[in-house]
């Protein structure tokens, strides 16, 4: 794994020729932090895909797909400028670190040592505190291999930052296939016992951003078992049956069909906002797990991970008072994630699939998001 950076590369980095259908991968500047500190947007298009990323938050600005009919529309939620995102509190397309989803009270024990962290939501710590990796701006290089075109992110979180310990180096990866399938690799080492759980913040709208609702969408999660929610949308512990209850998306349904069920678990979310318990687990390569369908424009996304979770949240804090890429308001219900990860809070449940990671060892993990229609 290659060392952090410490100035944006300026060139975009290749290894060979571009295979036919894929472009070299492009920067262009998106703005200044008010250190002066350059923000770049990076675009990469392979099968039909278009992709662009932001330095800042290792963020999927915008994410182009074709329809039934070739018409391209941005699936993904998020701003026009940089402005917007480092104000914003959606996490609209970032990479999310160190620790992905939340942790009870902001605090855990490691070998006997308690380690306290920064508290960002109530008395919890959400998506690895106030300035999670979603607010770093990361060090990229745009490469191409034989008909795959791609980015390495690169970002090195120092010991006690937001109370974790551990410098954690972490490289991540996107690449776009000639099929046009989007794959994240992450990868992290650190030299101290920690915990990691990376993932991706992107926000869905297959009709396309700024369209309106996505409850007429069709989705189907491979999963029997998912993580009921205190008051504070942290996991109780239990892992509770889907069967009988509006959590049940084996068979595939719309998003709306029993999103207002009055079920005490949507009540306190205001719709979904919980870990799904993946039935295939931990795997070693990454296995088929949701399908994501818009029936009007036949937009289809297949997900597929080596990791056991799944959190699926269905934008119920959208409030109409952000607006989007289009010019467009945002309000409830009008886009929806898919992050796979490790459990919610795993550290403090020491039955669940770990998330710690030691010296000599690598973090590594796998998904793979297939478009189609």
């Amino acid at each position: 794994m290659e060392p952090n950076r410490h100035t944006a590369v300026a060139d975009a980095a290749t290894a060979g020729s571009a295979a036919p259908g894929c472009g070299e991968p492009e920067r262009e500047l998106f703005g200044k932090l008010d250190d002066g500190t350059e923000v770049y947007r990076w675009s990469l298009e392979n099968g039909g895909t278009r992709l662009k990323a932001l330095s800042y938050g290792g963020i999927v600005q915008s994410l182009e797909i074709p329809d039934r009919q070739g018409r391209y529309a941005n699936v993904s939620l998020g701003y026009d400028n940089l402005a917007a995102y480092v104000a914003g509190t959606t996490f609209f397309g970032a990479t999310i670190g160190r620790y992905g989803n939340r942790i009870a009270k902001g605090q855990f024990t490691l070998d006997g040592k308690t380690y306290r962290l920064n508290v960002n939501e109530g008395v919890n710590s959400l998506h690895g505190g106030a300035q999670g990796f979603n607010t770093k701006v990361w060090d990229i290089e745009g490469f191409t291999s034989g008909s795959d075109v791609g980015l390495h992110l690169y970002y090195t979180d120092v010991d006690g930052e937001m109370g974790y310990p551990g410098t954690l180096r972490t490289k991540v990866t996107f690449t776009l296939n000639r099929h046009g399938d989007w794959r994240i690799d992450y990868e992290a080492t650190t030299d101290k016992a920690t915990v990691v759980n990376l993932t991706n913040h992107t926000y869905y709208n297959l009709a396309g951003e700024g369209s309106g609702t996505i409850e007429d969408h069709e989705l189907t999660i491979a999963a029997s078992h998912y993580a009921p929610t205190d008051t504070g949308l942290m996991p109780t512990g239990e892992l509770a049956e889907v069967s009988g209850t509006p959590f049940d998306f084996r068979k595939g349904k719309p998003v709306g069909r029993d999103i207002r069920a009055g079920h005490p678990q949507q009540l306190q979310a205001k719709g979904f906002d919980h870990n799904w318990v993946l039935d295939k687990g931990v795997t070693e390569k990454p296995q088929h797990i949701a399908t994501l369908r818009d029936p009007r424009s036949g937009r289809t996304l297949k997900i597929a991970t080596d990791q056991p979770g799944l959190q699926f949240y269905s934008g119920n804090f959208l409030d109409g008072t952000l607006v989007g890429t289009s010019g467009s308001t945002y309000r409830q219900g009008d886009g929806l994630c898919l992050e796979t990860q490790h459990f919610p809070d795993s550290p403090n449940e020491p039955s669940w699939p770990s998330t710690v990671l030691r010296p000599g060892q690598t973090y590594r993990t796998t998904t793979i998001h297939s478009f189609s229609a």
